[in-house]
């Protein structure tokens, strides 16, 4: 098992990462599907976490979390998808999360929210949707672990990758190189083994894929995204 320090260490590196969502998982055997990705050799767990308000779906919430947290000690990548997280920040620790990433659309107060994540001892990812534009995130660039860029609207799973999207990749990685970040970039929202290397030569390294992992054999799709992570 990994202790919670080693989680972290994982996350600090900048190598392709896989993380499937498990909002496509079959629920009803939860804990089988992540013990199958964690041994096919993904590293981190994508849990999107939904209000009702910021987005129009209701996913799930602390419990199952926490529930989840016992079937794997991969990464838990947490993605909240609700307004004003910052009230939720301890709790969201306390059952197991090691990375939230919190919307720029979503706070009042974005600053203040990163910093409330960095002293619970977490590290922070910063998302924007696909009608944001980049200049949104970039100030924060440097006070954050990871940029999320949406490749769908959120709120859904199953729709197809927004081309347009990509060129946000491809301007922050501009910025990160110009200024030397130690920053991780990732896609969430409809990529396949088709696409992948779309987002990945844009400059993106922490793939999130949830469709494209739990339809069909799991295991074998996990690997096949690593390969080509590994090419």
């Amino acid at each position: 098992m990994y202790l919670k320090t080693e989680r972290l260490l994982i996350m600090s590196g900048l190598k392709k990462i896989l993380s499937p969502s498990i909002l496509s998982a079959d629920f009803k055997k939860l804990g089988e599907e992540l013990e199958t990705i964690d041994k096919a050799g993904a590293e981190y767990v994508h849990v999107d976490v939904m209000d009702g308000l910021f987005v129009k779906s209701i996913s799930f919430g602390m419990p199952v979390i926490k529930s989840a947290r016992s079937a794997t000690d991969k990464v838990f990548d947490v993605h909240l998808m609700i307004e004003e997280p910052i009230r939720y920040i301890e709790q969201f620790k306390e059952v197991g999360a090691d990375l939230l990433t919190i919307h720029v659309e979503a706070c009042e107060d974005v600053k203040t929210t990163i910093e409330a994540i960095k002293k619970a001892g977490l590290k922070v990812g910063l998302a924007l949707n696909p009608p944001t534009a980049v200049d949104e995130v970039i100030p924060y660039m440097e006070m954050v672990d990871m940029i999320l860029v949406m490749t769908v609207n959120p709120g859904f799973g199953g729709q197809s990758y927004i081309d347009e999207c990509t060129e946000k990749v491809e301007v922050l990685r501009a910025v990160k190189e110009e200024y030397n970040m130690d920053l991780a970039i990732q896609v969430d929202g409809g990529v396949t083994l088709d696409n992948v290397n779309v987002p990945l030569e844009a400059g993106a390294n922490v793939i999130v894929a949830g469709s494209a992992v739990y339809k069909g054999n799991v295991e074998e799709n996990v690997k096949r995204f690593k390969e080509i992570f590994n090419k």
